[in-house]
């Protein structure tokens, strides 16, 4: 016999309703004999209330209930007891020596009884009957029960799949182990980029409730707490399991194994557990840190119990692995991307100069941003621009229009021609890519600008006083092939500071362009003199969560 199939025939408590206490007796008696703990009701509305006033521990499983008793009927008995979600997966058997015709029969199945037995009845026949029903019962809400669990497996599963970073992913583990279980959990895990241990518990999520005929509710997965811990931490619990393997590993501590190898602290931290700990750990690849899962160890005591959880832990080590990886990757095309853009600034005299650049935080790839300083034979020329699109593609664009407008500068090309060779390169070579490019040509002296736009943001002026003013004069975008026109002069006096950036700072979906322009105008009024603290007050005000890249580039004229 099956492990399950022994434990759905094994003994129950029953409850015995009939008004005659002679048959009471003797149908107890059997039930007695049989192993089983009986309880007996004389009429309808003693079985209901013993029914109701029993704990859900001491909640019979079974009743064999007479059709004829007193108060009400056997039949308006069972609707009762199907009617309340608390006893409607409770079997009931029928058994009656006057109601013996089809009919009869007929009605009780009907109105919910799970058989129905005429007397005289064998005592074979009722023991067969009850065990039947047990393990009919049982079956059905281990099933629910598993379903339950399974549907909070696929929904914590979904949830660390989600996480976009190692304190989102730890704190969903823990809460995905605490809804799965219905019990305390606590998770560990290194984060992505391998610098932090991140310890996130969780409480108990109460477990999901359904009825007959109600749909399946998954219990919510409850809130989950997460902090730092020391490194040593993983190293330990890997001692205790898995070691250095692959996949899933499972141990049960004691109480004071576990308070040792996870130390709590003094806001509660992992010593979240009455007892005995449930500790399975989880790795994809040879070499990686592993996650770890720990819940309350006695709600690891049915057969699929231990399978579910280290189903979650494999599903939580795949998922970390995913972020790792994406990590990775994300710091590998940000350190290429950085090898595209000017590893340092001219020293220029009588003009100071900061630069921010800051990718897009949500995603891994390349962008199109850029930006230059160049001295040439008229003065000091100032790029920034922006290539449409994030992909390596772009990043190759940025590096050829940018090393171009470079050599083209250095030759002593004023703006407009600038813009007018990048223009036939991008034709000619990218056909299909278009570039917004703003140069600024500081006269040497400084006291007079030359503004050269091809679709991009407009510089931004802030004059001695404080006012600030955007310079808009602009031409078509690069990669149209239509004329641009001359750059623009202007007169600057001494003091003056130049704004220069892309879109990515100030650009919010949704919102008015003019808008945050006009924010960015009155932010700068009251920024810093100092062009560092300067760019970072505008990063810190504009830059905060950006789905694309932003780059500043601030110049004073001394």
């Amino acid at each position: 016999m099956s492990t399950h199939a022994h434990l759905d025939s094994a003994v129950a408590t029953v409850m015995v309703l009939d008004d005659n206490d002679t048959k009471r007796y003797i149908v107890g008696s059997w039930l007695r004999r049989a192993g089983h703990t009986v309880v007996e009701a004389a009429d309808g509305a003693e079985g209901l209330a013993l029914l109701a006033g029993a704990s859900d521990a001491d909640l019979p499983e079974l009743a064999v209930v007479d059709v004829r008793l007193p108060d009400m009927s056997g039949f308006e008995v069972c609707e009762q007891i199907k009617a309340d979600p608390r006893t409607a997966s409770l079997p009931v058997i029928h058994v009656s020596a006057s109601a013996v015709e089809v009919s009869d029969r007929a009605q009780g199945l009907h109105r919910g009884a799970d058989a129905y037995l005429t007397e005289p009845i064998a005592p074979d026949e009722l023991l067969a009957t009850v065990t039947a029903a047990l393990r009919y019962a049982r079956a059905r809400r281990r099933a629910e029960r598993l379903a339950r669990r399974v549907a909070a497996l696929n929904s914590s599963t979904l949830a660390v799949y989600g996480a976009r970073d190692g304190e989102a992913f730890t704190t969903a583990a823990a809460a995905g182990a605490a809804a799965l279980m219905a019990s305390p959990a606590v998770a560990v895990s290194l984060s992505p980029d391998n610098r932090t241990l991140l310890l996130a518990a969780a409480a108990a999520a109460p477990p999901g409730l359904s009825g007959p005929t109600e749909p399946l509710v998954v219990p919510e997965q409850p809130a989950a707490s997460v902090r730092q811990a020391d490194l040593r931490v993983l190293d330990l619990l890997c001692e205790t399991a898995l070691g250095d393997g692959i996949g899933t590993d499972m141990v049960l501590l004691s109480g004071e194994q576990w308070k040792s190898l996870v130390p709590g602290d003094p806001s509660g931290g992992a010593d979240v557990f009455p007892g005995r700990v449930g500790l399975v750990l989880a790795r994809t690849k040879q070499g990686r840190p592993p996650v770890a899962l720990a819940v309350d160890a006695t709600t690891l005591a049915g057969v699929d119990d231990g399978e579910l959880l280290s189903q979650l832990a494999q599903a939580c080590a795949l998922a970390l692995e995913a972020l790792r990886s994406q990590s990775e990757e994300h710091a590998l095309v940000l350190t290429l991307q950085r090898t595209f853009l000017p590893d340092r600034l001219p020293q220029v005299p009588g003009v100071d100069m900061a630069v921010r650049y800051e990718p897009a935080a949500d995603h891994a790839e390349i962008g199109g941003d850029f930006y230059e300083a160049i001295q040439t034979p008229d003065g000091l020329l100032l790029a920034i621009g922006d290539v449409a699109g994030h992909s390596l593609q772009a990043a190759m664009v940025m590096g050829e229009v940018r090393h171009a407008l470079r050599a083209y500068a250095i030759e002593g090309h004023d703006p407009r021609t600038l813009l007018d060779r990048l223009d036939a390169l991008l034709v000619r070579l990218r056909p299909s890519i278009t570039v917004t490019v703003c140069l600024v040509l500081v006269e040497t002296g400084g006291r007079r600008i030359h503004v050269a736009n091809a679709g991009h943001i407009p510089p931004l002026l802030r004059r001695t006083d404080g006012s600030t003013r955007y310079l808009t004069e602009h031409g078509p975008l690069l990669g149209l092939q239509l004329p641009h026109p001359p750059a623009t002069p202007h007169d600057v006096a001494e003091g003056s500071t130049i704004l220069l950036l892309t879109d990515g700072l100030i650009e919010v979906p949704g919102e008015d362009l003019d808008d945050s322009m006009d924010a960015l105008s009155d932010t700068l009024r009251g920024a810093p003199q100092e062009l560092g603290e300067l760019c970072d007050v505008l990063l810190d005000t504009f830059g905060k969560g950006k789905t694309d890249d932003i780059a500043l580039l601030a110049a004073r004229l001394l």
